[in-house]
């Protein structure tokens, strides 16, 4: 096979640490018919977020994403523009690894289906595994088939005759297929969802899973006809005239990115060696994440994930954000326009637990305005123009009691950390930002509470208690912008670099306070 067109990016995996457990976290691989979209970089984001955050925490990380070549979607796109297929996903699959600088992401390795040496040799050892297993027969099939999800629906599972996901009428196939027993994991699979040992979050998709299960497994297509394929993607060993179904193809890179079929280390490391495997989905490929994949590595004798977090959709004026539909937000030139942290800060800040999220340019501008430039930026500014004005520039040591009037900041302080860690551990953005974002709030309740300048003047009237009253909230406000520094860091690190820089002492003294956020808009300030 040939080597990968895009140069895999230098490795930021964790050192080990004495403490620190592996974490192995992945995003889907999306087909690459089409350049990326802002529903893509939600995920993309949620997963560099989760590794960020567990790299701070010390575990070991390995953060994975990559592309879905060998899609009938990418071939009938090329099909429809007139180019060679491995062209065209060339083209979109370099798009897709380019989001790496504009949306500041942290993956490890980057796999490409088409073309990544590794990936060929472990669909074909798990296809074997389960073929050896018993669980891989023949059998004649005709169906409606939807390209759109690359599956098979039953009319019960249509709207009005159409694919509930795009909105299409499926097409009617009738062939001779490869088809894997899912019907034999159905009692083993409900145990180990309901049980948590495959934890499935939120509730509600977990929910869903196991009505699913409960609905009936049915054994599924895992193959198809060469013809059919184009002659495009693995073909199944030891029957060349089919080609191996593109959900078990992509859904075989969790571990064939690990060098699953080949003596690479790194599977033992990362996959069946212990520490939590975690995948993050779109709501609508729960089914393949949850039910079939387990199922298959029940079959190969392999280990299962240890979590499969789910998310909703981001929309357009209420249009789920898709490829197919052409409801697009183009990632990279968003944050070329607003900035890289402006876009992940909305992403993270706006987006619910469960529930879709709409998407305006409105919407963004204004939370960031409201949070950087109004919030964070005015806060760090405050903070280092009073420490200037009051104290030539030298944050005064904290004292060993807290400060009357800091108390609640002091608290928040100490406590964002552990807010943080269960909000994310619960998959909760929105709840984690909020968490940080309270550090904004209470310092600025604390700067109005205690009024460092009137303490100053005080201060100057030859009130020694104001001074050292002083003292301590200057150096509770410095240690709040820090803390947040800190805790920002696997959310906005751009930003949180910033907020880090303005505060860091050089030859005692923090440096002169400057605007750190402009404000955003279309064209404006």
């Amino acid at each position: 096979m040939t080597t990968p067109t895009t140069p895999l990016p230098a490795p930021l995996t964790t050192p080990p640490t004495a403490s620190g457990t592996t974490a192995y976290i992945t995003t889907t691989i999306p087909y690459v018919n089409a350049r990326p979209h802002l529903g893509f970089a939600l995920e993309l984001v949620q997963a560099d977020v989760l590794a960020r955050h567990r790299r701070h925490r010390g575990d070991r990380v390995r953060f994975l994403s990559g592309t879905d070549d060998n899609s009938l979607k990418n071939v009938l796109a090329a099909e429809a523009e007139g180019v060679p297929v491995q062209d065209l996903v060339d083209r979109n699959a370099e798009a897709f690894a380019a989001l790496r600088a504009p949306l500041a992401l942290s993956f490890d390795d980057f796999i490409r289906t088409s073309r990544d040496p590794r990936h060929r040799v472990g669909v074909e050892r798990l296809w074997r595994r389960c073929a050896a297993s018993g669980d891989l027969y023949r059998k004649h099939y005709e169906g409606l088939y939807c390209v759109g999800c690359e599956q098979f629906y039953t009319p019960a599972e249509l709207v009005e005759g159409r694919c509930a996901e795009h909105g299409t009428e499926p097409q009617r196939v009738a062939e001779e297929n490869w088809f894997f027993r899912l019907s034999r994991y159905a009692d083993r699979l409900r145990d180990l969802i309901s049980s948590g040992r495959l934890r499935v979050e939120p509730a509600v998709r977990r929910n869903e899973v196991l009505a699913l299960i409960d609905g009936g497994l049915h054994d599924f297509s895992v193959s198809r006809s060469g013809t059919r394929a184009r002659g495009w993607g693995i073909p199944v060993p030891d029957d060349p005239d089919q080609v191996v179904y593109v959900w078990w193809d992509a859904l075989g890179n969790y571990v064939t990115s690990l060098g699953y079929g080949t003596d690479d280390p790194a599977y033992e490391q990362w996959w069946s060696g212990g520490g939590s495997r975690t995948h993050l989905v779109g709501k609508g490929v729960v089914r393949f994440h949850a039910v079939y994949w387990p199922a298959m590595l029940l079959s190969a004798g392999l280990p299962l994930p240890t979590d499969v977090l789910v998310h909703d959709y981001l929309t357009v004026d209420g249009r789920k954000i898709s490829k197919s539909s052409g409801t697009t937000v183009d990632p990279a030139d968003l944050a070329a326009e607003f900035g890289t942290d402006t876009v992940r800060w909305w992403l993270l800040r706006d987006v619910p637990r469960v529930g879709d999220a709409d998407f305006t340019r409105e919407r963004l501008v204004a939370r960031a305005n409201a949070d950087f430039a109004g919030g964070l930026g005015n806060l760090v500014n405050r903070a280092v123009t009073m420490v200037h004005r009051f104290r030539e520039g030298r944050v005064p040591e904290r004292s060993a009691e807290v400060i009357e009037g800091t108390e609640r900041l002091t608290a928040v302080c100490r406590e964002v950390s552990g807010h943080v860690d269960t909000a994310l551990a619960d998959f909760d953005f929105r709840r984690a930002t909020a968490a940080v974002w309270r550090l904004v709030e209470e310092a600025d309740r604390c700067v109005d509470g205690t009024r460092p300048w009137a303490l100053a003047k005080a201060e100057r009237g030859g009130d020694r208690a104001a001074g050292e009253r002083l003292d301590g909230v200057l150096a509770a406000l410095i240690g709040a912008c820090r803390t947040l520094a800190d805790q920002l860091g696997p959310f906005v690190p751009e930003s949180a670099a910033r907020v880090a820089a303005q505060c860091a002492e050089d030859d005692g003294r923090l440096p002169a306070a400057r605007p750190l956020f402009a404000r955003v808009g279309d064209g404006e300030g």
